[in-house]
């Protein structure tokens, strides 16, 4: 697993106001948007190419365009589609699939109850979207799911991670798997019920509202 933690002072003054307890749910989720699309900036550093001729008003010249089969951005429901609109503003030409995740509050094992993905994923580049990487049970099924569906390479966006969920991820799959986790920030540790401190909370109801 790699990691990439992005240090940019725009990247630190959007998530300091995400953590607030203060910031309403409309600005949470303006925040959120654009915390994504920079983190998007990164993770798709390494996504796929190929040469493209074009003329310009002034002449020829050949530039690039993304390679086929497109990417896909894959939130995970629900907190995930918080982040989407920020993902598919960089990276307009995607499709997008959805995954529904649910952990069980005792365990802390996820399970899988809604898809909305090909069946054949060969050869894709798969951007995940995920707020908070916490215990890693959420991530690592997610992944599993898509790479056993023949995904290519798996980049994992998270606002936050936790040491303990980053753990779960790396020692959940081997060297021969490309799996890239992209976040703002990795926080202190987790506490008893599976919260990241000092994290933000349930990213979820503060995007949304509790239901």
């Amino acid at each position: 697993m790699r990691l990439s933690v992005i240090d940019h002072p725009l990247v630190a003054h959007k998530l300091t106001a995400l953590r607030d307890r203060g910031t309403d749910s409309p600005t949470f989720r303006r925040l959120a948007d654009e915390l994504v699309t920079l983190l998007a900036y990164e993770a798709t550093r390494d996504v796929a190419v190929e040469p493209h001729p074009i003329t310009t008003p002034v002449g020829p010249t050949t530039g690039v365009r993304i390679r086929s089969p497109k990417p896909i951005v894959v939130p995970i429901l629900r907190a995930g589609l918080g982040m989407l609109d920020g993902m598919v503003r960089l990276l307009p030409t995607a499709e997008v699939g959805f995954l529904g995740m649910i952990r069980d509050e005792e365990t802390l094992q996820a399970t899988t109850y809604a898809n909305r993905l090909p069946d054949d994923l060969t050869g894709r580049h798969c951007f995940v979207l995920d707020p908070m990487l916490a215990t890693g049970g959420t991530l690592v099924a997610s992944i599993t799911y898509l790479l056993e569906r023949g995904a290519q390479d798996v980049t994992a966006l998270c606002l936050l991670a936790a040491p303990e969920g980053l753990e779960v991820v790396r020692t959940a799959f081997d060297e021969h798997a490309q799996v890239t986790v992209v976040t703002a920030a990795v926080d202190e540790r987790l506490d008893e019920n599976g919260y990241i401190v000092p994290g933000l909370g349930d990213a979820g109801d503060r995007l949304y509202g509790v239901v």
